[in-house]
């Protein structure tokens, strides 16, 4: 393998200290260097910003070859606890273990993460945990780490979710019932799946408020960074013994765990004789809010060999915009309701971190500034060959994707979700000389509707519209058609779903979260 000696000095420069744990600073700059579970415990970093880690390990072909057994498959559970090892993280092993713990206990197959060939394309199913979307991955250790922290210190933490469909559920489930924690979820009325609003509107945990905005998504992003910065909110939650967090990607503790899945796609395709050590392959990823892409983006300045980032985005292609033509522009822009809603979103907070590591401070805080002042930024065309050194991307309307749903189901007999379709789609458009591996975000059911619509023929950018002569499928129905006709068969946490009562079902208007938050930690609702 051919190492480029610059990479490989400027990796070392670094690369931490023996003994010397892991510091974070902001994007916008710092009060001061903080450790992994501060970062994790308060996630806002000063000014606005986001925290970063001041130096990257080195987690490279060597490192990673410690881990390969051609006789058999890696084992998932110890590449996530290797990574937390590398970035020397502050916390106790047994705390640790019992994070990792979490992908042995409840995801449903031994690999966690199972890599598939199709269509010449790898594969990376990463929706195999208890809700059925990528986001279980880093949800599942993340909750437990927060827990123990809070419990570790004598503190109580409200920790914040604001989901595009996602997201919430998964912080549901991580956090249900956990020690010294509160958990409040919002997420868009009519901006999820039906699967994606019964899994959060039927926790019944106490600690748990769900909380239905009218509004979208980025409404509910912005009510989440404006409560983390406000000092009064702050205050209000230490009258009732609460301090806050986050369990959005804003924080670093899900982004650590994000990483880990470009190492072990890479190492089976490698124990598999699919690619040769050190040979470099492309990454395929659907993203809205850019956290799965900037895990990869970190796995390869780490060393792990990736060429190509590929970025795919439904008809909110902000994303495609910034990657292909280095603008990020929002005036005058709505966000689109598509079939794939967990990507409709159109302030990605995690590019933030992308023009830090690219540009600097100075840089970020004026792009951040005129983003959030003007709704706009351009990059230079210096800069934008900066980005595309690492990134591509590509985006993918309704119909396309179900055509890709309906050509996979039939000619490869691989059944897909309409984000895992614009990532097949972006995959046979950009596809190069290199082992393309495609990240499969979320299980069919969570969409079954559009899956059926797709299968069946019907124009789906119809029942996206809502035409009054279109009568949509219900989930329920969807789902029993897809099992028999196509003989898949669905997780039982998914159905039953269907039987379970709404016990958390508000639905509030923005200018009511605040107070709506406020009530459930106080107990008086």
């Amino acid at each position: 393998m051919e190492k480029d000696p610059k990479k490989l000095e400027k990796l070392e420069s670094q690369t931490p200290q023996k003994g010397e744990k892991m510091k974070f600073i902001g994007t916008r700059g710092t009060d001061r260097e903080k450790s992994f579970s501060e970062v994790i415990l308060n996630p806002s970093a000063p000014n606005g910003g986001l925290y970063v880690p001041k130096k990257f390990p080195r987690l490279d072909l060597k490192w990673l070859q410690r881990f390969y057994t051609p006789e058999q498959e890696p084992n998932y559970h110890k590449i996530a606890k290797g990574v937390l090892k590398k970035f020397k993280v502050d916390l106790p092993e047994e705390a640790i273990q019992r994070a990792i713990y979490t992908y042995l206990k409840n995801f449903d197959v031994e690999e966690v993460v199972p890599l598939h060939k199709v269509n010449n394309l790898f594969v990376a199913e990463l929706w195999h945990g208890p809700t059925r979307a990528f986001k279980d991955i880093a949800l599942q250790p993340f909750g437990v780490l927060l827990s123990h922290l809070a419990q570790s210190r004598g503190e109580n933490y409200l920790i914040m979710a604001a989901t595009s469909g996602d997201t919430g559920p998964a912080t549901l489930k991580s956090f249900e019932n956990l020690p010294n924690t509160k958990v409040v979820c919002l997420y868009p009325s009519e901006g999820t799946s039906e699967v994606q609003r019964l899994q959060m509107v039927t926790t019944d945990a106490p600690n748990e408020r769900v909380l239905g905005i009218l509004g979208d998504f980025d409404d509910a992003q912005t009510a989440l960074k404006s409560l983390l910065k406000e000092e009064e909110f702050r205050k209000s939650l230490d009258e009732v013994g609460l301090k806050l967090s986050a369990a959005n990607s804003v924080n670093f503790g899900r982004i650590i765990f994000q990483t880990a899945y470009h190492y072990w796609s890479y190492l089976t395709l490698w124990e598999r004789f699919e690619i040769e050590g050190g040979e470099k392959i492309d990454v395929v990823i659907p993203s809205g809010n850019f956290g799965n892409a900037l895990g990869a983006f970190y796995a390869k300045q780490m060393g792990l060999p990736i060429d190509r980032i590929i970025i795919t985005s439904n008809r909110n292609s902000v994303l495609y915009e910034f990657v292909k033509f280095g603008k990020y522009d929002l005036r005058e822009r709505k966000l689109i309701k598509t079939t794939s809603p967990a990507m409709d979103i159109l302030k990605s907070s995690n590019v933030e971190r992308l023009l830090f590591h690219k540009f600097g401070e100075a840089r970020t805080i004026e792009l951040m500034k005129n983003l959030e002042e003007e709704g706009y930024f351009q990059l230079t065309p210096e800069e934008l060959e900066m980005i595309q050194a690492d990134f591509d991307a590509d985006f993918c309307t309704d119909g396309e994707g179900a055509e890709i749903i309906r050509k996979y189901a039939e000619k490869y007999h691989y059944l897909v979700d309409p984000h895992t379709a614009t990532a097949l789609k972006g995959a046979e458009k950009l596809r190069g000389d290199n082992k393309m591996v495609v990240y499969s975000t979320a299980e069919w059911t969570k969409f079954a509707p559009t899956v059926y619509y797709a299968l069946t023929g019907e124009p789906v950018e119809r029942v996206i519209a809502q035409e009054e002569e279109v009568e949509v499928i219900p989930d329920k129905d969807a789902i029993a058609y897809i099992e028999t006709h196509l003989g898949v068969t669905p997780p039982p946490q998914i159905l039953e779903l269907f039987q379970k009562p709404e016990t958390n079902s508000k639905i509030i208007p923005k200018s009511a979260i605040r107070e709506e938050i406020l009530k459930f930690v106080k107990g008086e609702e």
